[in-house]
């Protein structure tokens, strides 16, 4: 009986890893790229500010039911899909509204805040993508609802997002989106640098809006012979 037993529990078990394998053989993979864009704006007593970063790193890991050429139909709903999209702190850099740099004071402040040797990076672990419109047209985007972990200095925070998908060709993706989180829900207490002429009194709120490029990577090359 206890032989018997143990036969049934290793053949789940191997059953249960099957299967593991053939869910992640149907996943594709696409890899951060160059040409991606993060963007932080605020506000505050003085002025708006705004600071970008160029670096998002990570994946994005897709199941059969999202579309693989510009333009091809697919069934609104939940959509299988894994992210874990992330930008160092340190690469962020504040700017003019022309995108010139503004201020290293602002920057090494910024970085304080953000606790950036503690938790250098900004994450973010998406736990749920739903289709709600297929794209019109070849280039035309894919709307989705964005449901994830977002992760600042340490803290976690879940939050939802709309998010746009364009397909762009050559097994390539740009990934666009928006969200307004407050500084104080992640622990943060939004900066009041002291200058000769009073307090700049920064707003809690801040908007995060990114673009991030992400590809397959190409097969291997063959072995010469």
């Amino acid at each position: 009986m206890r032989i018997r037993t143990l036969i049934a529990g290793n053949l789940a078990l191997l059953l249960l890893a099957a299967l593991s394998a053939q869910a992640a053989d149907q996943m594709t993979k696409y890899y951060a790229k160059s040409g991606s864009k993060m963007r932080i704006e605020g506000t505050s007593n003085i002025h708006d500010w705004q600071v970008e970063g160029t670096l998002i790193g990570g994946f994005f890991e897709v199941g059969p039911n999202f579309p693989s050429e510009p333009g091809q139909p697919a069934t609104v709903g939940k959509i299988d899909a894994h992210a874990e999209p992330f930008i160092m702190v340190r690469s962020l850099k504040s700017v003019e509204k022309d995108g010139k740099p503004y201020s290293d004071r602002m920057d090494e402040v910024m970085y304080e805040h953000l606790k950036a040797s503690e938790s250098p990076k900004i994450a973010y672990h998406l736990t749920d993508l739903t289709l709600k419109e297929s794209a019109k047209s070849k280039d035309a985007p894919y709307l989705f609802d964005a449901k994830g972990e977002l992760v600042v200095a340490g803290i976690t925070n879940h939050i939802s997002m709309p998010v746009s998908v364009v397909l762009l060709g050559d097994k390539k993706l740009k990934v666009s989106g928006s969200t307004t989180v407050k500084m104080s829900d992640f622990k943060i207490e939004p900066p009041a640098p002291k200058i000769a002429l009073g307090m700049i009194k920064t707003g809690d709120e801040v908007k995060l809006i990114f673009d991030w490029m992400v590809a397959q990577r190409p097969p291997p090359a063959a072995a010469a012979k």
